[in-house]
């Protein structure tokens, strides 16, 4: 994973503020990162701190006039060798799976011509959510590449399977996506 330029979307969750240890991780690998924010995802990280460790602009998840002059939805999408959601709630996942298009990160995803890793982080129940497992079988179909969710204590206070992957796991993401938990092929 050295020297790749990755598009990484931060979506809201308090597994969010782990991503800044993965942010500065990468850098040591000479990855180029630029990222974008949604509403949530602000609640758990700044963009500040995104800013100062990618050492790059951060995006909001809001069309803006003076970025899209530039089609900012197509060049993200177009710049970056590998898409990496992170956290992946299960919000995020239900809209991806719609095939939404209806905000700047859903339009990045949607011109994507690039393989897109979703992290999922969420509570166990949400996880199971028989909604949630529906979408997740149509993002396997869509070849969304999964990394995680693994089992283990949850910021609720609960155990079992929604808690994201560790750091490291993730940095190592392109050898270890695969189908999540109890979606094999």
């Amino acid at each position: 994973l050295h020297n790749k330029k990755i598009l990484l979307i931060i979506s809201g969750g308090i597994a969010a503020y782990k991503i800044l240890d993965l942010i500065r991780n990468l850098k040591k690998k000479n990855c180029e990162i630029k990222t974008i924010l949604t509403d949530s995802a602000k609640e758990f990280v700044t963009s500040l701190s995104i800013a100062s460790l990618s050492q790059n602009k951060v995006y909001d998840n809001k069309f803006d006039i003076s970025n899209e002059l530039e089609m900012d939805h197509i060049a993200l999408s177009r710049w970056s060798d590998i898409i990496l959601i992170a956290p992946t709630t299960a919000n995020l996942l239900s809209r991806l799976a719609s095939g939404s298009a209806d905000d700047f990160i859903s339009t990045v995803i949607s011109a994507a011509n690039k393989d897109i890793f979703l992290v999922p982080a969420m509570n166990v129940e949400m996880w199971n959510n028989p909604a949630t497992q529906e979408n997740i079988k149509k993002l396997i179909n869509f070849n969304y590449k999964f990394i995680g969710p693994i089992s283990g204590e949850l910021a609720c206070g609960e155990v079992g399977e929604g808690k994201m992957s560790s750091i490291n796991e993730i940095e190592n993401f392109p050898d270890r996506a695969s189908q999540p938990p109890g979606h094999e092929t």
